[in-house]
């Protein structure tokens, strides 16, 4: 057992998926991204304990993979919902009416961008773009992509996730 696994509050499931990862990238720090995915996946976000660990199995400052992490939307560095809701507001969103839809969830969850549900069940979070311009408005519940998607629609998405 290395001195990483001893001192660190990662799980051993969490350090061998992300050694497995390393086994395929030229170097430890190549993994980064990788690695704090791995470990979002199983905490839902990456505390500042969990990214020390992370550095020190990576072999890379704590300030530096904070850096990678606060860069990416997609790494959460506070508590989030079970479920984290994306409305896009990329230019074909915007054309299409992501003002509305938007403002339609937030009635809907009851929360503002930056928002958690009291029960704890959705954040919503901004997103720049979704990558389904065919699709606007687009918006993303955890890993689904829907769209187009109007206020009518809410029900029937949201009433899909526990």
């Amino acid at each position: 057992m290395s001195e990483a696994q001893l001192i660190s509050p990662l799980s051993a499931e969490e350090v061998e998926a992300i050694e497995a990862e390393i086994a395929h990238l030229p170097d430890r720090a190549s993994a980064a991204i990788d690695a704090l995915l791995i470990v979002q996946e199983k905490r839902g976000w990456i505390s500042d304990e969990s990214l020390a660990a992370i550095a020190g199995l990576l072999g890379m400052s704590t300030a530096d993979l904070d850096s990678i992490a606060t860069f990416y939307n997609l790494i959460y560095r506070r508590p989030v919902g079970r479920h984290v809701v994306m409305v896009c507001d990329s230019v074909s969103c915007y054309v299409m009416g992501c003002d509305r839809l938007r403002g339609a969830v937030e009635e809907k969850l009851g929360v503002k961008p930056g928002g958690t549900t009291e029960d704890g069940r959705f954040t919503l979070l901004p997103i720049v773009c979704l990558g389904a311009c065919d699709r606007a408005p687009a918006m993303q519940v955890g890993k689904e992509l829907f769209g187009p998607v109007a206020a009518d629609d809410l029900d029937g998405i949201f009433g899909g996730f526990d």
